[in-house]
């Protein structure tokens, strides 16, 4: 019988790699708006990324995530970061995933190498000169990436997860608000990073010096837009959804032992 039910549960999780895959491939061919200093576009997709997470989990929804990257492509979604376009939503997911799952030191350890990394990159401009009346004012690019990482590491990027799972009304919209805030700002970090290293450092597509004159100011103005538009999509798809996934939902969580009879 455990041999069995070992199948199935191998069975199931390959049905919702198959099915989330290819629902992930279409909705990646519809545009969100484009890249700025880039030729690509953001995809609808990005909102369905912290919901992976949340609904199949860190690997499950991962590797439904990259396989489902690969069958856009197939389909005529052109790579934008030679082929390694899966990792945004892929970093999104996966933390998402740990988070819901109660394991919160790796997200705050990988949430941290990435700002490390996109910080220490030569191309990075930290601050953006912002014109105010007659001066101009230095203001860190960063700003609402710290923010993240400041909720990520406070009490909430603990509870997000467990109210999630709650499925009660208020708790679960709030839950994947939170969620999706950190998620989706991870998920830019990992974009900006293959910007700079792919696009420009290693096909030499971009300019170097494109990033600090025109691409790093122009996506401060327009990244925190962008942002929230990705939170809202992604909590008003994501209530109902979880909702309705609730008798399937959150299979990790720890059944009562079986009474001996």
């Amino acid at each position: 019988m455990s041999k069995l039910s070992k199948i199935s549960g191998r069975t199931k999780v390959i049905a919702a790699i198959a099915i989330f895959s290819a629902l992930y491939s279409v909705i990646r061919q519809i545009p969100m708006g484009p890249m700025i200093g880039l030729s690509g576009q953001f995809s609808v997709s990005d909102s369905l990324a912290p919901l992976y997470g949340i609904i199949l989990g860190p690997y499950t929804g991962g590797i439904s995530i990259i396989i489902g990257t690969f069958l856009a492509m197939a389909m005529g979604k052109a790579p934008v970061f030679m082929g390694l376009d899966f990792l945004p939503a892929l970093v999104n997911a996966v933390a998402i995933g740990f988070l819901v799952r109660r394991k919160w030191e790796p997200v705050v350890l990988l949430n941290a190498v990435l700002l490390a990394v996109f910080i220490l990159n030569p191309l990075t401009s930290f601050f953006i000169n912002i014109p105010i009346g007659n001066t101009t004012v230095a203001f860190p690019f960063l700003w609402m990436h710290f923010i993240a990482y400041a909720v990520l590491l406070s009490p909430l990027g603990h509870k997000a997860g467990e109210w999630v799972t709650t499925l009660k009304p208020s708790k679960l919209t709030m839950g994947i608000a939170i969620l999706a805030f950190v998620g989706t700002m991870m998920q830019h970090l990992m974009g900006n990073i293959l910007s700079e290293v792919v696009r420009s450092q290693i096909l030499g597509v971009t300019l170097p010096e494109a990033f600090p004159t025109v691409i790093w100011p122009s996506a401060f103005i327009v990244y925190p837009w962008e942002r929230l538009t990705i939170i809202i999509i992604t909590v008003a798809v994501g209530v109902p959804l979880v909702k309705a996934l609730k008798k399937s939902l959150f299979p990790f969580e720890k059944q009562p032992p079986a009474k001996v009879t």
